[in-house]
């Protein structure tokens, strides 16, 4: 029988889809950033794949990323990302841990994001999560309310980095990361986080700029 790869090897394996698919598409390799899906991952994993090189992390949820990043765990050189959905009360904490912050929603949470900035003096990168697929069950703006809302944060003072979209599953990816690249380019917004593990090297040929990775890295659970 053939052994499982190891998370290094797998690591490889992407990086090396990810290059190939930006090729294809005329794009660097360097300008797509391989986010490692770390929620919920057993540390054995996670100290794998730090040794594997990897410094981009995305969390789920500020309490359990606390746990396992804050104080000495965290690293000099790791990139944290907040990739799940963020209440207001702990906007403040998001900000003092996260690098990045993908999920900003609604303007409760910008509100409370630009006081905590302005409290605190970091000032994490932001990006407005788009319902592509407006799924009632899944968080984000509407598509045809993302240019008010974007605008809307800046308002506030907030500097949008990126969108981010999380495609609904029965339906054609393309599509929806097609829709967010028109939305960020209408909004003068540089960035895009999207493709999974399922379908990351189609969100490269369609611009992403960072690809959110966990079961292809880690295996599953």
């Amino acid at each position: 029988m053939p052994t499982d790869p190891s998370i290094a090897d797998r690591r490889a394996a992407i990086l090396d889809r990810i290059a190939r698919a930006a090729t294809e598409a005329g794009r660097a390799a360097s300008d797509v950033t391989l986010v490692a899906v770390s929620k919920l991952q057993p540390q054995e994993k996670i100290a794998a794949i730090l040794d594997a090189g990897q410094r981009v992390f995305g969390e789920n949820r500020v309490q359990e990323a606390a746990g396992r990043w804050a104080g000495e765990n965290r690293r000099e050189g790791l990139e944290l990302r907040l990739i799940g959905p963020l209440q207001s009360n702990k906007a403040a904490e998001a900000v003092a841990l996260f690098d990045v912050i993908e999920t900003v929603d609604r303007e409760k949470i910008a509100g409370a994001l630009a006081e905590a900035m302005a409290k605190s003096g970091r000032t994490p990168r932001l990006y407005v999560q788009v319902n592509t697929g407006e799924e009632p069950q899944k968080a984000g703006v509407a598509p045809a309310a993302a240019d008010a809302f974007i605008a809307r944060c800046r308002d506030l003072g907030l500097s949008i980095e990126g969108l981010m979209c999380i495609p609904p599953e029965r339906e054609p990816a393309g599509l929806h990361f097609a829709l967010l690249r028109k939305i960020a380019e209408r909004n003068g917004v540089g960035k895009l986080s999207m493709g999974m593990s399922g379908d990351f090297e189609t969100a490269v040929r369609f611009g992403a700029t960072s690809v959110r990775v966990g079961t292809a890295l880690f295996g599953g659970r």
